[in-house]
This record gives C-alpha cells, sequence and structure tokens, in this order.
C-alpha cells in the first residue's frame, strides 16, 4: 500500500525542519563510530578496571578484540510492579552473551519512581523531571565507552522515555529495550474506577477503597489499563526498538525469559564489529518518529507522551511540534478501544491481535513507514510477527490478520473513529492538548463559568462542600514545569466523574499534567505558556467563561484582551519545602516549555 499522502507530507515537513539539527546529530554518531569503543581505544589499565571484577572467563574472552561487550542499564526497583521482574534479567542476560561469544556487563542503574504511589503527593512534583535524570543517569552508565552495544531495561512513565534520550546520546551504540510485560487481570478498571467514585462521594469507606486497588494492581507486571507505561511499549514496537511482539508477553513465563535472551543475542550481533551494524542514531529517525506517533493516535495512548516524543525525538536531532501531533491524529483512525477508553484491559488487547494486528492495519491502509530500520532489521513489517516457542525453541510466526474481538480492536476501514485519540487546543488561553478518545462525543464542547483553583487540595475540598454542583470549567493553574515541576493532577478525575455523572457539563484546564489513565473527563492539558510564565491562566478569574471545543480545537475565555491584561496576574506560589523539591529548583528555573518536551536537556 502507497503512503497515506497526509503521513508523507507531514514526514517531509520534519525532516525539512529538522536538517540542520539531525545532520549535526549523524555527524557526530558518525565520528563515535570511527573513534571505535570499547577494546579498541581504551588503554590496558581502562581495560583491566572494567574487568577486574569479572568472571575469569570473561575476562579471557574481554581480550578478544572480536567479542562485543554490552552494557546493561536498569531501572530495576522492586518497589513498581512493571519493574521487579527485571532483577533476573542480568543474569539472563549475561547467559546468552556468553552463548553468543561476547560479555555483557550490568553498566549502571537509574532512578524509577512510581507514579501510581506518588499521585497527590509531594513527590509527584518530581515525576516529570525524573525522565531528564534517567537520562543523565544512563549517560554516566555508558560514560565508561567499554560497550559496543547496549541494553535499557525499562517499562514505566518517565523511565523509558528517559532511557530513550540517553540511549540516543550514544548514537553510535546499537540499543534494544527489553521490557517486563503486563500483569495478569485483576479486578477490571471499570470497577476499580466506580469505586474510586462512590469515595470520592464518601458513599464507601477506606477499607472498601483499598480492597479494590489492591484487587486491580495484585502482582508483577505493568499496571494493566492504557496508560503511559503501556503507550511505552507500543511505543518501542512502533519505533523498532523492541523484538518484535515482546511488548505484552507477561514476566516470569518462559516465553518473556527467552524474549529477554534473544534480545541479549539479537544486539550482540548487530554492533560495529560484525556485518549488521545497527546503531540507535539510525533506527530513530524522523519515518520511525512519526510511526511512534501514528501508533499514539491510532491506539489512543497516553496525553504524557505528547510530551516524551517531543523530547525524545529533540534527543535523536529531529524537531517534532504539536501541529505534527494533531495533523497526524486528524489522518490516522482509533483501532483501539482500551481502558480507559474502553473496558478492555491490555491483557484483551493482546488476545485480539495485539500489536501485530495494529502495525499490519496500519501498514496495510499506509499509515506507517515500513522503509525504516529496525533492531529486527530493515522493515516495519518484522512488527506484524509474533513470539512464541515450539519446543523450548523462540520462534516467530505471521499475527492475526483480523481482529479476534471488534469491541477491542478493529480495522482501519471500520475504526472506532475516524480520528486519533489526542487533538490540539489553541486560543486566547494558550495551546494545550486533549485526549478525547475517552471522552463522549456530548462532552467534546462546553462553555460554562470558571472555578479557579492553585492546588489539588482546595479542588477537592470546594468538591465536598458541594460547591462545584453546576456547569463548570475548573482551572487547575501554576502545576506547570516551572511552577512546580508539572505533576500529574489524576487525583481530581474521580470527583470530575462524578459531576459529569451527576448531569453537569464539566471540564478541567490546566497548565499541569493527567495521567495517562485519565478517562472521560474533558480536559485541556499541558497549557502553554502556563501561569508560572505569563500566561494567561495566570489571570482568569472565579466566573470568567471559558469555552473548550475539542470539535474545532478552540480554547478561549471570553474576556477582552485587553481586559483580561489589565488584571493584575495571579502572583506564582511560593516553592515547597522538602521531600527532596529543594534539589530540582534548577530544574524548574531553567525547564523549557510544555510544548517543546519540557525538558532542561533542550531549554
Amino acid at each position: 500500500m502507497a503512503l497515506n499522502p497526509v503521513i508523507a507530507a507531514i514526514t517531509q515537513r520534519i525532516i525539512e525542519r529538522s536538517r540542520p539539527t539531525r545532520e549535526a546529530y549523524l555527524a557526530q554518531m558518525d565520528a563515535a563510530a570511527l573513534a571505535q569503543p570499547g577494546r579498541a581505544k581504551l588503554s590496558c589499565a581502562n581495560w583491566a578496571h572494567a574487568f577486574a571484577a569479572s568472571p575469569a572467563a570473561d575476562k579471557v574472552r574481554a581480550l578478544d578484540p572480536n567479542a562485543p561487550n554490552l552494557g546493561i542499564v536498569s531501572a530495576y526497583n522492586d518497589m513498581l510492579s512493571a519493574h521487579q521482574p527485571l532483577e533476573e534479567y542480568p543474569a539472563l542476560i549475561k547467559e546468552a552473551a556468553r552463548e553468543a561469544g561476547a560479555t555483557a556487563q550490568f553498566a549502571g542503574g537509574v532512578p524509577a519512581m512510581c507514579d501510581g504511589v506518588t499521585q497527590g503527593r509531594p513527590g509527584m512534583e518530581l515525576s516529570l523531571f525524573s525522565r531528564d535524570v534517567i537520562a543523565m543517569a544512563t549517560a554516566v552508565a555508558l560514560t565508561h565507552d567499554a560497550f559496543d552495544a547496549a541494553m535499557y531495561l525499562g517499562v514505566c512513565d518517565k523511565i523509558v522515555p528517559g532511557l530513550v534520550i540517553g540511549a540516543l546520546t550514544f548514537s553510535h551504540l546499537p540499543a534494544v529495550f527489553v521490557p517486563a510485560g503486563p500483569m495478569t487481570s485483576g479486578l477490571p478498571n471499570s470497577e476499580k474506577a466506580r469505586i474510586r467514585a462512590l469515595y470520592a462521594e464518601g458513599k464507601v469507606g477506606r477499607d472498601e477503597l483499598l480492597a479494590a486497588e489492591s484487587a486491580s494492581y495484585h502482582g508483577p507486571g505493568t499496571c494493566t489499563f492504557y496508560g503511559t507505561a503501556n503507550t511505552n511499549q507500543m511505543l518501542m514496537e512502533l519505533m523498532g526498538l523492541h523484538l518484535p511482539g515482546s511488548a505484552f508477553v507477561h514476566p516470569n513465563t518462559p516465553l518473556r525469559s527467552a524474549l529477554v535472551k534473544e534480545a541479549a543475542r539479537r544486539v550482540a550481533a548487530v554492533t560495529h564489529k560484525g556485518n549488521e551494524w545497527i546503531p540507535i542514531g539510525r533506527v530513530i529517525d524522523e519515518k520511525a518518529v512519526v510511526n511512534g506517533v501514528v501508533g499514539l493516535m491510532a491506539t489512543g495512548g497516553s496525553t504524557n507522551l505528547a510530551l516524551h516524543i517531543v523530547a525524545m525525538a529533540r534527543a535523536a536531532g529531529i524537531i517534532l511540534t504539536l501541529e505534527d501531533l494533531d495533523d497526524i491524529s486528524k489522518a490516522v483512525p482509533l483501532l483501539a478501544k482500551v481502558y480507559p477508553n474502553g473496558s478492555a484491559d491490555v491483557n484483551h488487547f493482546q488476545a485480539a491481535g495485539g500489536m501485530a494486528f495494529v502495525v499490519r492495519e496500519l501498514l496495510k491502509a499506509g499509515m506507517a513507514h515500513e522503509d525504516v530500520l529496525t533492531i529486527a532489521g530493515p522493515g516495519l513489517s518484522n512488527y506484524h510477527q509474533e513470539p512464541y516457542l515450539e519446543d523450548g525453541e523462540l520462534k516467530w510466526r505471521e499475527g492475526p490478520e483480523a481482529s479476534l474481538d471488534e469491541a477491542i480492536l478493529r480495522p482501519v476501514e471500520n475504526p472506532f473513529s475516524k480520528e486519533g485519540g489526542l487533538k490540539l487546543l489553541a486560543g486566547n488561553l494558550g495551546r494545550g492538548v486533549i485526549k478525547i478518545s475517552a471522552v463522549k462525543p456530548e462532552h467534546h464542547v462546553i462553555t460554562a463559568p470558571a472555578a479557579v483553583f492553585q492546588e489539588q487540595e482546595d479542588f477537592i475540598a470546594a468538591f465536598k462542600r458541594g460547591e462545584l454542583d453546576r456547569d463548570v470549567v475548573v482551572v487547575v493553574r501554576f502545576q506547570g514545569p516551572s511552577a512546580n515541576g508539572m505533576p500529574e493532577l489524576h487525583n481530581l478525575s474521580p470527583s470530575i466523574s462524578v459531576l459529569l455523572d451527576r448531569g453537569y457539563k464539566v471540564a478541567l484546564v490546566t497548565d499541569g499534567r493527567m495521567s495517562g489513565a485519565s478517562g472521560k473527563t474533558p480536559a485541556a492539558i499541558h497549557v502553554t505558556p502556563e501561569a508560572a510564565k505569563g500566561g494567561a491562566l495566570a489571570y482568569v478569574q472565579d466566573g470568567d467563561v471559558i469555552t473548550m471545543n475539542a470539535d474545532t480545537g478552540e480554547l478561549y475565555i471570553h474576556v477582552d484582551e485587553a481586559e483580561l491584561l489589565a488584571r493584575t496576574p495571579a502572583p506564582v506560589p511560593a516553592s515547597k519545602p522538602g521531600f527532596g523539591r529543594e534539589l530540582f529548583s534548577w530544574m524548574r528555573h531553567g525547564v523549557g516549555a510544555a510544548d517543546a518536551g519540557a525538558s532542561v536537556l533542550f531549554a
């Protein structure tokens, strides 16, 4: 199938816009490749230090100039359910590397915080900035320059984007990302959301809430809703950094272990020392980035990726804009309904056809670029295959050509929607994004008076007092990256959902983020310029009428601009001490805008 002309045109404009920065990036990659990694240039003392603690057999193999050395960068900890299975991966990787005539070393660990634990807590103010810290920690791990390729172990939220950004600074190294897979299905996500709403209304107690949450989040693996963590896994497949079909295989299974070992063997085979060099700097090009955005829109993925993919692209010298995301969303149909966009979880998605079906459909319709380089070799068509075991041996076969459940996955000719999951909003309040894939059409347009808050807690208190039982646009400001690190505001969702269920017209407008789990709430998020940088949100007052129109992409206040700017802006709240927030003040001062990825690395 010929490439869709809209996707072709968007790709070309990204290529043209990015030409100077991309050419500089590739020149740096080529220079690093010519210098040769590891054994070729490290002194005997350097190399002796690198392998001083290694087993004797690895020391002998490390003397062979043709034996690749693989670096392992891991975000393992056992507080994140999605990362707990990573504990066993280094041993599997080292075993597979030896079988392939290579060595592997644990190069370093990176921090990994759980947004589920920190929702509504002070630690959430460090969440987005942890992405850039992870990128820098990745660079520290690899800066020994003793590696011919690298393997990146991570799954969740800011962690995969941070690893990608760090990996892209070592552009000459082949890279493979190794996930853990989702936990088995527990309490249905819709039932969990129902209990949360009842708790917000005071109709059930904390014991019932804890029981529901524990039945939903109950074992090792990724949370089963289609939030940021699982969107990351989709993205790594569409961008060619996973082995095909590895995103949604359960942890602690023979198939998952086989995929981990095969990832080590594969990356060892594509180093500069062999005949098939596949550096990450060539894998992540303009076409791969577009494929990632197409996947984001086609599956109704997390709003957080509207920040992360812009920053990841920038790390590869590629300039991606919100307009690019918006135009791709207008061209790409929505093929998946996974909670919060539907009732199914990612295990149901996988059973219905999973990534193999999605990739096949996108290629068949000309919505994605086939002519890309991936860790599996040339061609995105590698990714409509799925792995399986035959007599203990890992093999791949073609994935399903038809959806096995059209309530969850649909073909391009019969999509859930003709447009994708995210949309750009713009107007005199600024620019932001809205996730429309889970929002009912009757909630796409709202005009109502504003209720303005500067703290999540103030909103929740007003809700409990009954002050918001009306048509209302909830404005929560000073939640942007410069103000307090841009925390997720998922704690607002249950209360707003209750107001919607009571029949009111309700929307949220904020310069903060919403979780990838945000569902039926119409929310204009990531609004830029943020209030702390003089954005229009700083001038909004209670009672001002605001319109959010997700159909036309408009976001505006019904106040004359001169009158609005004649007001005294609300003062920026003072930074709060404690919980490590003092250490991140330099990031708040130096961070770039949300529509440019909200990063200190490219500000």
